[in-house]
């Protein structure tokens, strides 16, 4: 990532629900016990929440029930209003905006994608995604050669005419996420959008959202509950708890460096060599002479090439984007991931 402004940025955010929430948190100085909140009748959503977004990374926040990694994605999309702290978007004040400024960034800037599809049952897969950019102010015309776009996009060419309810659960998520792109956001903000589906489709929606990813280039925050699904999409995770971001790092380092307990519980059971890249276990170049003919990527997942390098003796390079190399992994390093103790490694990620 570079220097650029963020284009989320989130400075001491507090989100508390019940009677006399602001004063009581003026009384902590910044300090909120949860349980002595919630003793005078308060629940602590968000608990001095403060991070970046940079431009085209996608963060997923995870959590289990409870956790508030909901309350934040709405305190930042201020579908929700934070009891304290400074939200963000692009370097303009979030908080301060007024509610004409506010229905502007949304309609311009956000796109939004929850669990529940919210389609409307009466109009067509096109007629459903073109319905924002007519509430925008754009053509029928236009808005429907948009729409079929977006159609072409997510996969669902030849079902244009259809209705809600004659589309599977998948489907119906792709016009969800159709009908959000169509609006062209900068940001896009996702809330258990795959939660509701079955495990094969969720894997194909997961593969959909990686490939529009790949070409939309946006800048996410992603809620899920499901770790595998965290480590599947994140460029970075932040872990949640009692309101409290635990730790937020690359799906690498959260995984060999977990910096509580909790996090240790959430990632003690996940198969490094799904997490970790080969940058992870990479040694530097020495006086080797005689090298492998296979390469490997850096940003290879060690799972990937695992077999390839454990069936050759030799050190094999590791090449950059660039195809230098950079250094060599040797399948005693693969074969101490697979099989060793894990903890001692050191994440290059």
């Amino acid at each position: 990532m570079s220097d650029q402004q963020p284009v989320i940025k989130c400075d001491s955010v507090y989100k508390i629900f019940g009677k006399d929430a602001e004063k009581m948190l003026q009384n902590a100085n910044g300090k909120v016990v949860a349980e002595e909140f919630q003793k005078a009748g308060c629940v602590v959503g968000v608990n001095n929440a403060s991070f970046e977004v940079k431009k085209g990374e996608m963060l997923v926040v995870m959590g289990l029930s409870g956790s508030g990694k909901s309350t934040l994605l709405r305190c930042i999309s201020r579908l929700t209003d934070a009891t304290a702290g400074n939200i963000y978007i692009e370097g303009e004040d979030l908080t301060s905006m007024s509610d004409k400024e506010l229905i502007g960034l949304r309609r311009n800037k956000m796109g939004m994608v929850f669990q529940s599809f919210a389609l409307l049952p009466h109009k067509t897969v096109l007629e459903n995604i073109a319905f924002p950019l007519q509430v925008k102010g754009n053509s029928t015309k236009d808005s429907i050669q948009r729409a079929k776009e977006m159609v072409d996009l997510v996969g669902l060419t030849g079902r244009e005419n259809y209705f809600p309810r004659e589309l599977s659960g998948g489907q119906q998520q792709r016009v969800g996420i159709a009908r959000s792109l169509a609006v062209e956001p900068d940001i896009w903000f996702l809330d258990e959008p795959f939660s509701a589906l079955d495990p094969l489709i969720r894997k194909e929606m997961q593969d959909e959202f990686l490939r529009l990813q790949g070409v939309l280039n946006k800048t996410i925050l992603f809620v899920t509950h499901d770790f595998d699904e965290a480590l599947r999409l994140a460029d970075r995770i932040a872990i949640m708890k009692d309101g409290i971001i635990e730790q937020l790092d690359t799906p690498a380092n959260i995984v060999l460096n977990p910096a509580t307990e909790y996090v240790r519980k959430f990632t003690e059971d996940v198969p490094r060599e799904k997490v970790l890249k080969i940058k992870s276990v990479m040694e530097p170049v020495g006086d080797e002479k005689d090298f492998s003919d296979l390469r490997v990527s850096e940003d290879a997942l060690i799972e990937t090439v695992a077999e390839a390098v454990l069936g050759d003796p030799k050190s094999v390079p590791v090449l950059n984007a660039n195809d230098d190399i950079v250094g060599v992994v040797h399948s005693s390093k693969v074969i101490h991931v697979l099989f060793g103790e894990n903890s001692t490694l050191e994440s290059n990620a």
